[in-house]
């Protein structure tokens, strides 16, 4: 069998069904990480799988191996990742997969693992897998399993984190028709002063009328014209595993998640004693201005699920996240990132206030900023070329940041250049003040990046 080595990535394991990742290499990934987790001591643990079409047969075959390694496994079934990941604290057992490729386009599947129950596991932990299954020197044994209904308390765990106003409100909801629709409606039926028109909530893991990603604008467009032919007060969007959130106003206007993150702060920065707040490097500098305002302290991070989850639990700050759409509330919440949950807190917040959604950002700065691009690079040559863009920056004195690819650091914004965990290209980001200089700062490391890729 040919194992390929890129599935093993730097924060998950993520490949097209079935030519690189499917139930062969499933039962092997299973057999690994037995092998990894007995000798952590540990002999049990949490399996879920999203709805993707090959994830009920990858996650069989996965249990499969994990007995075979001598775990036992209690199977949640069919669920989003934040239920996956609340099932760690309701049955106590700190350690599991996930089966999901997030929000991958259909054709892909893959794991999100975790060993402590904490956050999901990165880089070493990941390649070690690989390196196991390898030298085919696998632990024994004849674990059990057992099936766990997950559903009930986790709607009454969310529902319990939630306050709602007395304002009226009207907001359309868009699956995506990925896995948030099996518990989607439940959730928002228990909440008598808000009416919720669901847009794509019938699980169907072809993803048939767009792409289950939130932080990609153009996926929003029917939510957009549903917000606005309704006169919705908002609209919320969700990823295909369910733990990202997207917003729209009652214009129809994309609210990005560094924005929705202003609008959390300015919400709860009295109410928290830690005054820190983190993002990832992604995020626009208007956010970093918005907590100096309200004196937070910004913490700037590097991007990437496993690593921000362990960066808030680590740090226990009240709130964070990334552009992609990951959030974090520890200030009354449980830490993990939950599009619903961060949904229904933009809720929250319209139920209490006069305010309407576009006019919660009155009053931030205003940046001109390119959406997340990628550059396809084979995988070989991405740590050549942002090594490249680091030495050039050196070279021209400017001051950036390395801690995720090379973020130059301008009073007026920011260039990004950073290798993608998650696929065979680099991506970029640049942001200023007025065009003129957006477009020479995208111009000049575009550029640069071009360059190094022919060397």
């Amino acid at each position: 069998m040919d194992l390929c080595k890129t599935i093993f990535r730097e924060y998950d394991i993520r490949g097209v069904y079935p030519e690189q990742l499917n139930e062969e290499v499933s039962y092997l990934i299973g057999r690994a990480f037995a092998t990894k987790l007995i000798s952590l001591n540990k002999n049990k643990m949490i399996v879920g799988y999203d709805n993707r079409l090959s994830s009920a047969s990858l996650e069989k075959n996965l249990v499969r191996g994990l007995n075979d390694g001598g775990v036992s496994v209690v199977r949640l079934g069919l669920v989003t990742t934040p239920m996956y990941y609340y099932a760690w604290d309701r049955l106590d057992i700190r350690c599991g997969i996930m089966v999901t490729a997030s929000h991958n386009p259909k054709e892909y599947n893959g794991f999100k693992m975790s060993y402590n129950g904490i956050h999901n596991i990165f880089g070493k932990d990941v390649k070690d897998l690989y390196y196991i299954i390898l030298n085919g020197i696998f632990s024994e044994g004849n674990g059990t399993t057992e099936d766990f209904d997950i559903k009930k308390d986790y709607i009454r765990m969310i529902n319990s984190h939630i306050n709602m106003g007395t304002n009226k409100l009207k907001v359309v909801y868009d699956c995506g028709n990925g896995t948030t629709s099996i518990v989607a409606k439940e959730i928002f039926k228990s909440t008598d002063t808000i009416e919720y028109i669901p847009l794509f909530a019938e699980s169907d893991g072809n993803f048939p009328n767009h792409h289950p990603d939130p932080a990609v604008e153009e996926n929003l467009l029917e939510l957009k014209t549903k917000v606005r032919e309704l006169k919705a007060d908002c609209g919320i969007a969700f990823d295909g595993d369910g733990d990202r959130i997207g917003v729209v106003d009652e214009k129809g206007k994309y609210i990005a998640a560094d924005e929705y993150m202003i609008v959390i702060w300015r919400d709860i920065y009295n109410k928290v004693d830690n005054k820190q707040g983190f993002f990832d490097v992604k995020c626009s500098k208007k956010l970093e201005d918005e907590l100096v305002k309200l004196g937070i302290e910004p913490i700037c991070v590097r991007t990437g699920n496993s690593y921000t989850k362990k960066i808030s639990y680590d740090n226990n700050y009240p709130f964070g996240g990334e552009l992609s759409g990951h959030v974090y509330f520890r200030d009354r919440f449980i830490g993990i990132d939950d599009g619903i949950y961060a949904g229904l807190r933009f809720m929250e917040i319209l139920s209490k206030k006069q305010n309407k959604a576009s006019e919660l950002l009155n009053g931030v700065g205003k940046y001109l900023s390119t959406p997340e691009e990628k550059i396809e690079v084979d995988e070989e040559k991405k740590d050549y070329i942002v090594s490249g863009v680091e030495e050039y920056c050196k070279s021209r004195g400017y001051k950036y940041l390395n801690i995720d690819g090379v973020k130059v650091l301008y009073d007026d914004g920011f260039a990004l250049v950073r290798k993608s965990n998650t696929g065979p290209h680099l991506t970029t980001r640049y942001e200023a003040k007025n065009i003129k200089e957006l477009n020479k700062r995208k111009e000049e490391f575009n550029n640069l990046i071009n360059k190094l890729k022919e060397e």
